[in-house]
């Protein structure tokens, strides 16, 4: 491992000695220059005038060399002085990123970076830090609060059944048939909200290997699918649609395609109740949108259904049918995975308009 080898020279060392040995090679540089372009046309020889001593060469190099060793001494010194300060100073960003990491591994997510006074690639740095600690934040704060919200959804259909087997064995000479039939839907109920939070789960990753598929045959199949429910539930359900392809996984768009319409069946309060479900393609985007009639809804409150375990209310969430309120946070995930955008909007006249848009996709030549 890392924390087992041995350790080399910090970075600013490393500076350090790049900006000392940067000035010891100008300045070697400097003395090839006076040598080439100077000394080595000085003959080596006495010189005879009649105007007095003249130095050759050898005379020019006793009185230079010197004080060239000792110019070429302090520029070392005064390259590693610099570099160690220069090094610092340039390196000291990288002290409090590294600080905000350690304590990121901490377990403490909110402390921030914060170089907003700088305008360099060390701030460009920062700013994105601060941008993914934010992000990690906010989905470790939204995984917490989703396996909360979780566990009490799971709690209440095993404390159930706990209290009727608890019932049942208290008075063994009792009729068991209703308490048989009530276990198997509060066990129907947790197979469906455990598959339904593997389905959540497995939403969140990208698509291996997409498909092209026409979202108007996935529509049909929900639709078949459903059919029965809307029509227990007095729900008129109506499809329009028009061949629009995308990529993506088969399986998970079908899931997105009825959890749109069973939400729409299901919290559906209309005397005269209909659900209207279209696909159609529109400049480079396959969209899908599912209208239901029913009562007026907030756009605040709209803002909030893609939350976990948030169900709706009416005769709907007193059913067997009212689902685990994970429906739209699956058909969001799903969407995400796949590139597109949902959204939800006020139906004029009442209910719920969703819309989703996927990248179109070219389809197969048969």
């Amino acid at each position: 491992m890392r924390g087992n080898e041995r350790r080399g020279l910090s970075a600013r060392w490393k500076l350090t000695l790049s900006y000392a040995g940067f000035l010891m090679v100008a300045g070697a540089l400097l003395l090839a220059v006076v040598w080439v372009f100077l000394l080595r046309y000085v003959p080596d020889t006495t010189i005879n005038t009649s105007g007095g001593f003249v130095p050759n060469r050898s005379d020019l190099l006793d009185a230079f060399v010197p004080p060239t060793v000792i110019a070429l001494f302090a520029l070392l010194v005064l390259g590693l002085a610099g570099g160690w300060l220069l090094a610092g100073r340039m390196l000291s960003p990288l002290a409090s990123i590294t600080e905000a990491t350690r304590l990121a591994g901490a377990g403490s997510l909110s402390h921030r970076v914060r170089m907003d006074d700088r305008r360099d690639e060390f701030g460009e740095l920062a700013d994105a830090f601060d941008a993914m600690l934010t992000k990690v934040e906010s989905h470790v704060a939204e995984q917490q609060r989703f396996a909360a919200n979780a566990s009490h959804e799971l709690r209440t259909p095993l404390a159930i059944m706990r209290t009727v087997i608890d019932v049942a064995r208290k008075d063994p000479g009792r009729d068991t048939t209703a308490d048989l039939a009530r276990l198997k839907a509060t066990n129907d109920r947790a197979i469906a909200l455990t598959e339904a939070l593997l389905v959540l789960s497995r939403a969140g990753n990208t698509i291996a290997q997409p498909e092209v598929i026409d979202l108007s045959l996935l529509a049909d199949e929900a639709v078949d699918t459903l059919l029965s429910l809307a029509e227990q539930q007095s729900v008129l359900l109506r499809i329009d649609g028009s061949v629009a392809h995308t990529a993506g996984s088969p399986t998970l768009l079908l899931q997105m395609m009825t959890n749109l319409i069973h939400n729409a069946i299901v919290h559906n309060q209309s005397q005269e109740a209909r659900v209207w479900v279209r696909t159609s393609p529109a400049h480079g985007r396959a969209i899908v949108t599912v209208e239901n009639t029913g009562a007026h809804v907030p756009a605040d409150r709209l803002a909030r259904f893609t939350e976990p375990f948030l169900k709706g209310t009416g005769r709907a969430h007193l059913d067997h049918h009212a689902g685990n309120g994970l429906g739209l946070s699956i058909v969001e995930k799903i969407v995400e995975a796949h590139g597109g955008t949902l959204r939800l909007t006020p139906r004029n006249g009442g209910g719920i308009t969703v819309r989703v848009e996927l990248p179109e996709a070219i389809a197969p030549a048969h």
